[in-house]
C-alpha cells in the first residue's frame, strides 16, 4: 500500500491583499516540506480571499467590495501563480490550492492543482456558484471533472456544495480518483452551516475507496499544518470497486 503524508490546511489570507496572501501561501508550502508532508490542500477562494461580503451585504451595498476583489483577483498564468508552482518544486510537494480567478472581467471560483515538479497540472472552475455566490462568480464546466495523475496518485477536486452533485462526484470516480481534495470556505452561517457542513462530507467516501483531504479557512488568524502519521489509499481499481460495491450494499 503507497502511503502518502498529507496536510488539510486551515489558513486565514491577508485580507484585501493578493501578494500577502501567496506570501502566506509559499511560507506555509516550505514549512510542511520540512515537515515531511508530500500533498497539501488549501482553502477554498483563499486567494486573496472569500467574498463573505456577498452574503453579509445586499447586492445594492456590494459594488465597492466586489471591484476590491477583481482588483486583487488572480489571472492565470502569472508571477503569483508561479510563485506558488515553485514553492511546490522546491518542496518536493503536491499542491491543490482554492483562488479568485479572473478572467477577463468576469471572476471564478478556481481550483489550482500543482505537481511536485512545480508545473500545473489542473485549473479547474467550480461549475455553478452557490446562492449569494453568484453575484460574484461566473459559471464554469465540465472540463475539470476529472482524476489528474500526479506525483502521489490520481487527484480529483470538487468544490464545497458541488459535492452535492451525484454526477460531479460520479465523474471522478469513474475517472479512478485515489486522492479527494475538498475545499470549503470558513463558517460563517453558524450551527446552519455546520450542519450542512457535514451532510456533504461522508458522500464522497462512502461510495468509492478513495482518501480524502478537506480543508476550511478559519475566520480568526490560525492555521494548522501536517497531520500526525501518513495514509494510504487503495491503489488498485479492483479495490475501489471492490470499496464501491461494499459501500452500496450498506447505503442502498
Amino acid at each position: 500500500m503507497t502511503v502518502v503524508r498529507a496536510a488539510a490546511v486551515q489558513i486565514s489570507p491577508a485580507l484585501y491583499s493578493r501578494e500577502g496572501t501567496f506570501d502566506k501561501v509559499v511560507q506555509k508550502i516550505a514549512e510542511l516540506g520540512r515537515r515531511g508532508v508530500q500533498f497539501a490542500t488549501f482553502p477554498e477562494a483563499v486567494v486573496p480571499y472569500y467574498p463573505y461580503f456577498s452574503f453579509l451585504q445586499s447586492p445594492f451595498e456590494i459594488g465597492p467590495e466586489h471591484l476590491r476583489l477583481i482588483d486583487q483577483a488572480v489571472t492565470i498564468p502569472s508571477p503569483a501563480t508561479h510563485a506558488i508552482g515553485e514553492a511546490a518544486r522546491q518542496s518536493e510537494m503536491v499542491v491543490s490550492i482554492g483562488v479568485n480567478e479572473r478572467d477577463g472581467g468576469t471572476l471564478f471560483n478556481a481550483q489550482l492543482l500543482f505537481d511536485a515538479d512545480g508545473s500545473m497540472r489542473q485549473r479547474r472552475r467550480k461549475i455553478s456558484a452557490t446562492y449569494h455566490e453568484r453575484i460574484i462568480w461566473g459559471q464554469g464546466d465540465g472540463s475539470g471533472l476529472r482524476a489528474v495523475v500526479s506525483a502521489v496518485g490520481r487527484i480529483g477536486q470538487l468544490a464545497c456544495w458541488e459535492h452535492y452533485n451525484p454526477l460531479a462526484r460520479y465523474a471522478l470516480i469513474a475517472d479512478g480518483e485515489q486522492i479527494h481534495s475538498g475545499m470549503w470556505p470558513g463558517s460563517f452561517g453558524g450551527e446552519l452551516f455546520r450542519r450542512a457542513d457535514r451532510g456533504q462530507h461522508p458522500q464522497p467516501r462512502t461510495r468509492v475507496g478513495c482518501f480524502r483531504r478537506e480543508r476550511h479557512r478559519l475566520a480568526r488568524r490560525r492555521s494548522a499544518g501536517a497531520d500526525r502519521g501518513g495514509h494510504g489509499w487503495p491503489g488498485s481499481a479492483r479495490s475501489r470497486r471492490g470499496a464501491s460495491r461494499r459501500s452500496s450494499r450498506h447505503t442502498g
